[in-house]
């Protein structure tokens, strides 16, 4: 067995395996090396820290997101507009634009929110023997009510427009209402086959028992439009919402349809 290194087998007088002493200079001088690269490093880490501000880490150097600059979540990124609130004898917020000239009385026949995906008939609505005012039958979910003891959309004036929220078994015309924003635009299509076009200034959320009758129904110089909806919370023992969200618009333009 001459020229053969046994070493697993019993007996004595059988010679180890010899040392690899290549292997084992490699090895420390890998060590070293690694322990170098690590005092290394420490020590620039120490060098940083006492002279933070060279190194662009000082705290007034840096700068923080404010909480109102966060997103809200939704799809698009934008704050969630506040809603308008004030006494109920307050005037209606206006648009910060020049509104258009009045133009004569004409039946309003159609609403057309684009934004919303709106376009529905409008009907004619008048007073209950209770005095309110009266809506669009549920049976018909796309459909407004034109108040027709008010202005018409586009006369001097605010011209009230109703709709419902919702019915028993969908949503209806309004559902979308509170998403409008402020300088979105509404179309109003007339009978004498013009359309006139309101901007909205604001939207307001009011309770039922504190309806803001004079900012709703007083007079106004401009074409104003006043959109009415329910919303809040549902009371299921009176079967209603206890607050109405209503949309102010002025009148910005007009064309011819």
């Amino acid at each position: 067995m001459s020229g053969h290194y046994p070493y697993g087998g019993g007996g004595g007088g059988q010679v180890p395996p010899p040392a690899d002493r290549g292997s084992a200079a490699l090895r420390t001088v890998l060590i070293g090396a690694a322990i170098a690269g690590v005092v290394t490093v420490v020590a620039g880490l120490l060098i940083v820290l006492n002279s933070p501000q060279e190194y662009g880490l000082a705290s007034s150097n840096r700068e923080t997101l404010k909480l109102q600059a966060q997103p809200d979540g939704k799809a698009t990124g934008q704050p969630e507009q506040a809603l308008f609130q004030a006494a109920p004898d307050v005037p209606p917020p206006l648009p910060q634009i020049n509104p258009a000239p009045p133009m004569l009385p004409s039946t309003p026949k159609r609403i057309v929110i684009k934004r919303l995906g709106i376009n529905a008939p409008i009907m004619s609505v008048g007073l209950r023997k209770d005095g309110t005012i009266e809506v669009p039958p549920s049976e018909n979910p796309n459909l407004a009510g034109w108040y027709r003891n008010m202005s018409t959309p586009g006369e001097a004036g605010p011209a009230v427009i109703l709709g419902h929220k919702d019915t028993r078994t969908r949503s209806a015309v309004f559902s979308r209402l509170p998403e409008l924003k402020n300088g979105d635009t509404i179309e109003i299509q007339r009978q004498d086959k013009t359309t006139a076009v309101f901007t909205v200034g604001g939207i307001e959320q009011a309770s039922k028992k504190t309806f803001p009758t004079q900012r709703v129904y007083g007079p106004q110089e401009n074409a104003q439009l006043h959109l009415i909806t329910c919303g809040g919370a549902y009371d299921r023992t009176i079967g209603h919402y206890d607050d109405n969200v209503i949309v102010y618009a002025t009148m910005t333009s007009s064309y011819r349809s």
